[in-house]
């Protein structure tokens, strides 16, 4: 810390205040902002999206086929809604655990990144992240929320402009 004098502190405080530090402290601040969202998310995370949502992905279960269907298409009839709903194949905890814990750091840095590669804020798409985020399925939905998850990832990801 300096001590100064009430003379110097006087011509100090009487010093013109440029409004060109302003634009340059502003501009600043912009340029510091924009560094911070050109980070992107890691490709570790791409490459988990695509193991979740791409051709690796595990397959859905598989239908049950219902002998009165086939006759009911010959017919030109439209297939009953079925009530049962086929569980997706369930996914060793370590993994699920792992992919989670990615999904959980990409949503924290996108939600810093996000208003400054945005033009409108999307709140309902990153509520929706955030209450992913904060979700604890059961084992035999790891699978399904985990998709849900990639899925969200990747709305904001299209918002920002990042190709998944």
């Amino acid at each position: 810390m300096v001590a100064v004098n009430n003379v110097t502190a006087a011509q100090l405080l009487s010093r013109p205040f440029s409004s060109q530090s302003d634009e340059m402290l502003s501009r600043l601040a912009f340029f510091l902002s924009r560094s911070l969202a050109e980070e992107g998310v890691g490709d570790e995370v791409f490459d988990t999206l695509e193991d979740i949502l791409g051709d690796r992905a595990q397959p859905a279960p598989a239908r049950r086929v219902h002998r009165s269907d086939e006759l009911l298409v010959r017919l030109g009839l439209p297939l009953p809604r079925r009530r049962h709903q086929e569980k997706a194949t369930p996914m060793l905890p370590e993994d699920a655990t792992r992919i989670s814990d990615r999904f959980r750091r990409a949503t924290t840095h996108l939600v810093r990144v996000v208003p400054h590669r945005v033009a409108m804020y999307p709140t309902e798409e990153l509520r929706l992240l955030i209450s992913l985020r904060d979700e604890q399925p059961a084992p035999d939905q790891a699978v399904a929320h985990l998709r849900r998850f990639a899925f969200a990832i990747l709305a904001i990801l299209d918002l920002m402009g990042d190709d998944a």
